[in-house]
């Protein structure tokens, strides 16, 4: 055998051991990036699914149930290809699509809640706040156009002040019906200077009225009840305040 046929052969031979050493590569990444989709796919559908069925019922609308069923659905179509034998995945696309195809007439099951805790004024939030994240992916990637992102995201935004009001109020009856009109003044106030510094108060106008009457008849009461002591703590003054900071989910613009 001459010089170069072995050559030749040892060439060959370290070519297909490359080529078969770069098809391998190609292959893992395709295998790792398939995993990494369908683990992402998998979040956002659990995500969407407990955001439709943790969501206070107060909050918690049919148009709002219709998005929330259409985002799972969409991300569950894009899984199905991924993970073709799940037989759970298939029954809740299936489900997902008998929902969707409900329109206007889509069950919604949510029960109310009264807003009376911080740990509840946490909790909903931290709702709030993922599905505002939920909206600004959805656009990302072209599943809800800009316009009604924009639209979606004010909507969350009038919800969060809503909130507050809720949490302030109800925690200033509470402490009416508790005796205590001092604390209950101060929560009616938090929840009037929350509103006033939104930019827009005029869409509050009826709840900053109920608030500022509600402020008036605890403020009247306070006067006839025994003034608290100067260096008395006060819960309700420390509570919520990183609520009424500027949420970092607001900085997240759609353009």
């Amino acid at each position: 055998m001459s010089p170069v046929l072995i050559a030749g052969l040892v060439i060959a031979g370290l070519l297909v051991l490359i080529a078969i050493g770069v098809i391998n590569q190609i292959v893992e990444k395709n295998n790792l990036e398939k995993a990494r989709v369908r683990a992402e796919l998998s979040d956002r559908m659990r995500r969407c699914a407990n955001l439709s069925e943790s969501f206070p019922g107060q909050m918690m609308t049919p148009s709002l149930k219709m998005l929330l069923a259409r985002l799972e659905l969409h991300l569950g179509e894009r899984l199905l290809p991924l993970d073709k034998k799940s037989t759970a995945l298939k029954a809740r696309v299936d489900a997902l699509r008998t929902n969707v195809a409900k329109g206007d007439e889509i069950p919604v099951q949510n029960a109310p809640v009264k807003v009376i805790t911080e740990a509840q004024a946490k909790e909903i939030r931290l709702l709030l706040e993922d599905l505002h994240a939920q909206i600004i992916w959805a656009n990302k990637q072209n599943q809800l156009d800009t316009t009604a992102a924009k639209r979606w995201i004010q909507q969350i935004q009038q919800m969060m002040v809503m909130l507050h009001v809720e949490y302030f109020t109800n925690a200033g009856q509470h402490a009416l019906q508790q005796g205590n009109a001092h604390k209950a003044r101060l929560a009616f106030e938090r929840g009037i200077q929350h509103v006033r510094k939104q930019a827009n108060p005029a869409d509050y106008q009826s709840v900053l009225e109920q608030l500022e009457a509600s402020y008036a008849h605890a403020n009247k009461l306070e006067q006839t009840q025994q003034q608290p002591k100067l260096d008395e703590p006060s819960a309700l003054a420390e509570g919520l305040k990183h609520l009424e900071s500027e949420e970092d989910w607001k900085k997240n613009n759609i353009y």
